[in-house]
């Protein structure tokens, strides 16, 4: 007797089955069923869309099974490693299997982010191979070991931004600095020289900051000819702010801000106090936002309530649970999933991780896309049943 998916790859089956199918229903086995998404994700115009979301929910333990089996079919590989499609999860299984071709690897090893590489730098799969070893080399957020580039003998390199969580008084190194300034000098390079301008809706200081008094602003950067001309003579950047009232205090640390080219902002982000990097969370400079994240000082208080904001960019909410130590956090997952400005296979992602209630009170939440909501009421759904099952 056919196997399902051959079934289904001939149209043999009815309409109703494939709409089951789509819904990962079928009383097949994990694997036929993970490959039998895929085709309907990649062929099927009608039920692709339902599969897609059906895949981006999976179970992880299942998928990761299947991402490490040598026997499975190359479309079901090549879906998981693509770069839309990528689980983080699923990379280290992806990187040692053989069957996934170096090639693919090499296209996200040369633009992946700095947790991603982690896992690349530890494979002893990348190790071995020439053409990953070469986009690594050409990724500009790999950091280098002094100016040896990456030849297989590097066990990875420490995350500077979850290595320490220092106080507010603890100074960051210049060594932490220059190596996030170095890691990012193509991107730095290539950005258009402009001042601090928060994202469209943000306001123009941060709420919490009439309640917390300014520190003494920290010396960075240099500063751009244009800003410092519109600078008062009376303010330069070292000027401390010891006894403003609270609402001269919030504007001395955007006025501030606005004086700094792009490395001081950078520098201010890494450097800075809990205030800075509130405001700084929001720099229409996405290499700038970034860099906020990557502050030895920051908490994870601060990062749950950046994954609820709407006034950052994008590129910060994705780039919030590439980092191992907040993507375990689950007030960030939750927050991340709510925020309509998350990109929507950043959710997706993150979605099998909540609990029924935070799932019941997604599906009604009309500021997220319709693909979020309908998953929410699938998921929902399937694990109330599974509750059910479990108590009979």
């Amino acid at each position: 007797m056919p196997r399902m998916i051959q079934l289904i790859r001939a149209s043999a089956v009815p309409p109703h089955v494939m709409h089951t199918a789509a819904r990962g229903a079928l009383s097949v086995p994990p694997a036929e069923m993970i490959e039998i998404l895929v085709h309907l994700a990649l062929h099927n115009k009608v039920f692709g869309q339902t599969a897609g979301i059906t895949l981006a929910g999976w179970d992880e333990s299942a998928c990761r099974a299947v991402a490490a089996d040598p026997q499975t079919p190359k479309e079901v590989l090549d879906y998981f490693v693509s770069p839309s499609n990528l689980r983080p999860a699923l990379l280290p299984a992806l990187l040692e299997n053989p069957s996934v071709s170096q090639a693919a690897l090499a296209q996200i090893a040369e633009s992946a982010h700095r947790d991603v590489l982690e896992m690349f730098l530890q494979s002893a799969r990348a190790k071995q191979s020439p053409a990953i070893a070469s986009a690594l080399n050409a990724n500009p957020h790999l950091e280098l070991r002094g100016d040896a580039a990456f030849n297989g003998d590097s066990a990875g390199s420490p995350d500077t931004a979850a290595a320490v969580e220092a106080d507010e008084g603890s100074p960051v190194s210049d060594q932490i600095v220059q190596a996030f300034l170095s890691e990012h000098a193509a991107e730095v390079a290539a950005t258009p020289e402009k001042p601090y301008h928060p994202v469209a809706g943000a306001e123009e200081l941060p709420p919490s900051a009439a309640s917390e008094p300014a520190a003494v602003p920290v010396a960075v950067g240099s500063v751009s000819q244009s800003a410092a001309a519109a600078a008062p003579a009376k303010a330069p950047i070292r000027h401390a702010v010891k006894h403003a009232a609270p609402a001269e205090a919030r504007e001395s640390a955007v006025q501030k801000i606005s004086r700094l080219d792009i490395k001081g902002r950078i520098q201010l982000a890494l450097r800075g106090n809990k205030e800075e990097r509130s405001i700084l969370i929001r720099d229409g400079t996405k290499i700038v936002a970034l860099a906020v994240l990557d502050s030895p000082k920051i908490t994870d208080a601060e990062v749950e309530k950046f994954a609820a904001q709407k006034n950052v960019l994008e590129a910060v909410l994705s780039a919030i649970p590439l980092k191992r130590r907040f993507a375990k956090q689950y007030p960030i997952q939750r927050n991340l999933v709510s925020n309509p400005r998350t990109p929507i296979h950043v959710s997706l992602g993150l979605m099998k991780h909540l609990l029924i209630s935070d799932l019941r009170n997604l599906s009604a939440n009309k500021e997220v896309s319709d693909t979020v909501r309908k998953l929410a009421v699938r998921m929902v759904k399937q694990k109330t049943e599974n509750e059910a099952l479990k108590h009979r």
